[in-house]
């Protein structure tokens, strides 16, 4: 029954992301001027909400928070969707130099939280926390993104030093603000949160 639901759920995620046709700024958080955040129509609460990078020099083109049902109950992942076959690269690079186990780390306003990055085919998972060995979004990330104002996907992906000497070799910018409303929506759908959750 879960799988049966997860199904339906990115089927109907692709389908969205296939034509995607983002609300302008006013369907977005008063104030709000990056990319606007779309939830799944007709649904309540809705099981994602997409969006574009505000900025970003590796080949993501959406950004989801998805609510995915396991066995174990709902749980809240964010999904990188590429512009391409991929994998996951800074713009331009070759996919020879790609890491054997790239990593990621997630800054909002300023604060810094560890994560990791998995791959499936088609997409790649954000994921903070871990629960029943599945990946999630924490408590923790999530109460921070829904009262952000920006997030940074800071990306670690690519073999031999860079020449500035920066850890990072790529980004995706994410507007919160416009999505305030979007994330408090799809929070709804776990119900009640995760009551433990274990660092990966």
């Amino acid at each position: 029954m879960g799988f049966m639901t997860n199904l339906a759920r990115r089927i109907g995620l692709l389908a969205a992301l296939a034509c995607l046709v983002l609300y302008d700024a006013a369907a977005s958080s008063p104030g709000a001027t990056g990319p606007a955040w779309q939830t799944e129509p007709g649904v309540s609460p809705p099981s994602y909400a997409v969006t574009e990078p505000a900025e970003s020099d590796v080949n993501v083109d959406t950004i989801a928070l998805v609510c995915s049902e396991e066995s174990h109950g709902r749980t809240l992942e964010l999904d990188l969707y590429l512009s391409g076959p991929g994998p996951l690269l800074p713009n331009g690079a070759d996919p020879r130099r790609l890491k054997e186990r790239p990593s990621v780390e997630i800054v909002i306003d300023g604060r810094t939280f560890p994560a990791d990055l998995l791959f499936t085919e088609g997409y790649v998972v954000v994921a903070d926390a871990t629960r029943h060995r599945g990946p999630m979004l924490s408590t923790h990330l999530l109460d921070a993104m829904q009262a952000g104002r920006s997030m940074r996907l800071q990306f670690d992906l690519l073999d031999g030093r860079r020449k500035d000497g920066m850890r990072f070799d790529g980004h995706v910018l994410i507007d919160l603000e416009a999505g305030r409303s979007a994330i408090a929506e799809v929070r709804r759908c776990v119900s009640p949160p995760a009551a433990s959750v274990a660092s990966l």
